[in-house]
This record gives C-alpha cells, sequence and structure tokens, in this order.
C-alpha cells in the first residue's frame, strides 16, 4: 500500500503554496488509474477539469468537473480518469491544525463527495487566494478554510438529524439548471410534505432560507463553468438561471465578494 505524505499526489504538479499547517497544489492528472494508496493528511480536492472516480472500499463517487471531495486521513482509495484530460485543486490539512481549531474529524465520513453550496463558494474562494497569491493570500486562505471545515462539520451534523426528505430536495435543487421555475407547492409535491412543514425545516437542515439556498446553488454551478470553460459570462449567465448578466453579476458579488469578470481573469 502506497502512502502519499504531505503535498504527494499523482500527476504532475503546476503550482503550490504552502502555508503552516497548510498545503495548497494544483495538479494534472495524467496516468488512467492510480494505486490504491491512503494520505497521510485530509485533504480537500476540486476537480479543476474532466472526469474521473474515486473508488474507496465502501464506494465508487463519479467526478465530473466542479466536483468537491473530502478525503480522510489514512483513507485507502484509487482514482481512475474517464476522460482524457484532468486536473485537480488540493487544499491538505495537517492534524495539528485540526486539533488546534478544534475541529472534530470524527464526525466526517472517510471519503465522499461534497454538495453543499456554501461549501463550493468557500473552496472557490480560496482558489482565487491560490492563483493570486498576493501578501494578504496567506491569512484569507486560513480564515477561508477554517469556514469552509466548520461548514462541512455543521453539515454532517445536520445530516445525522435530517428527515430523509431533506436529501431529496437537496436533490432537486442541486440538479435543477434553473430553480424559479420552482414554487413551494412544487417542491412539497415532489418530496410529499406540506408546504408549511418544508418552510419550517429549510433554515433548520440548509442553514439558510430557500431563496438564498437556490440563489447558491446558482453560483455553484457558475463557478464550475467558469473555472475551465468555453461559455461567456453571458452564457452562464442564462444556463445557470439568472434572468440577465447583471443580474448574475450583482449575486456573484455578494456571494463571492468580486465580480465573475474578476475571478475568471484569475482563475478561469
Amino acid at each position: 500500500m502506497k502512502i502519499l505524505t504531505q503535498g504527494q499526489y499523482y500527476g504532475e504538479k503546476k503550482l503550490e503554496v504552502k502555508i503552516p499547517g497548510i498545503f495548497l497544489s494544483e495538479y494534472d492528472y495524467l496516468i488512467p488509474q492510480t494505486d490504491w494508496h491512503y494520505h497521510e493528511n485530509p485533504y480537500f480536492m476540486y476537480l479543476l477539469r474532466g472526469k474521473l472516480y474515486d473508488i474507496n472500499k465502501k464506494r465508487e463517487s463519479r467526478c465530473s468537473t466542479g466536483s468537491l471531495v473530502f478525503l480522510n486521513w489514512q483513507e485507502t482509495h484509487f482514482n481512475k480518469k474517464e476522460s482524457e484530460k484532468a486536473r485537480g485543486f488540493h487544499i491538505e490539512f495537517q492534524r495539528d491544525w485540526v486539533e488546534q481549531n478544534k475541529l472534530n474529524l470524527e464526525l466526517w465520513e472517510g471519503s465522499q463527495l461534497i454538495e453543499n453550496p456554501r461549501a463550493h463558494h468557500l473552496l472557490g474562494k480560496i482558489y482565487f487566494e491560490f492563483c493570486l497569491s498576493d501578501n494578504l493570500s496567506q491569512v484569507s486562505i486560513e480564515l477561508l478554510l477554517l469556514q469552509l471545515c466548520e461548514n462541512i462539520q455543521q453539515v454532517f451534523i445536520n445530516k445525522e438529524k435530517q428527515p430523509e426528505w431533506i436529501e431529496t430536495l437537496k436533490e432537486i435543487l442541486h440538479a435543477s439548471s434553473n430553480h424559479s421555475n420552482y414554487s413551494l407547492n412544487d417542491l412539497a409535491a415532489e418530496v410529499g410534505v406540506h408546504p408549511v412543514h418544508i418552510s419550517r425545516s429549510v433554515p433548520k437542515y440548509l442553514s439558510s432560507s430557500l431563496g438564498d439556498y437556490v440563489r447558491q446553488g446558482k453560483i455553484k454551478k457558475a463557478l464550475k463553468l467558469m473555472m475551465h470553460g468555453d461559455n461567456s459570462l453571458s452564457e452562464i449567465s442564462y444556463l445557470c438561471g439568472f434572468s440577465d448578466q447583471s443580474h448574475f453579476t450583482r449575486t456573484f458579488k455578494i456571494y463571492m465578494g468580486i465580480t465573475p469578470g474578476e475571478f475568471r481573469r484569475k482563475c478561469g
């Protein structure tokens, strides 16, 4: 069994940034399939380009461009490419950093896809700082990574308590490219609960209003399209269900703190 130490990944390294307790890197994945292996530290992998499978002893996850995967330390797995080209961004953190920041990794399953839109926003901000790499990027990355871990930890806590229909609701919202077509009654009919029950449960289990969660999902999709795609910003605004490009720009800036144009110039 191969053990990958800090900063080691299969492929060709394009860029790396080291921060105390945190290691960020971008790799082109070159070989069709890796060996079974595990990493000495937990890390996130964001697929910037391509398609691949992440396979462990329990599940096989199909990852496409824009997928965010968490892998806990010593989680045995291997990757198999489904496309000729693939590239990933990694955020690796030492267990000492986890302990110092009082995070509980026992809540985190060994390897899984992260769908929560807010987590994708925070990942996008970290990637922007990784690409920008100025004198404020280090502290920004540290704060954003802590927010990302706390966000996902809360998602895992909520998941243990939530009713089954919440997962169905999230799948509907994640899968749709234009959530604004759904009314509360439509969603209630889809998941089989009363509209009032949805309105009371969404803030508790999604940590936001339904409208905010929907808008977050649109920005999540936009990030995927902007990372490495040929679509114009006007095309992306349409594909993500915004009324026009100015609406997309305003909403993107609310959640990401910068305009789509600024993000694409640095990260696209």
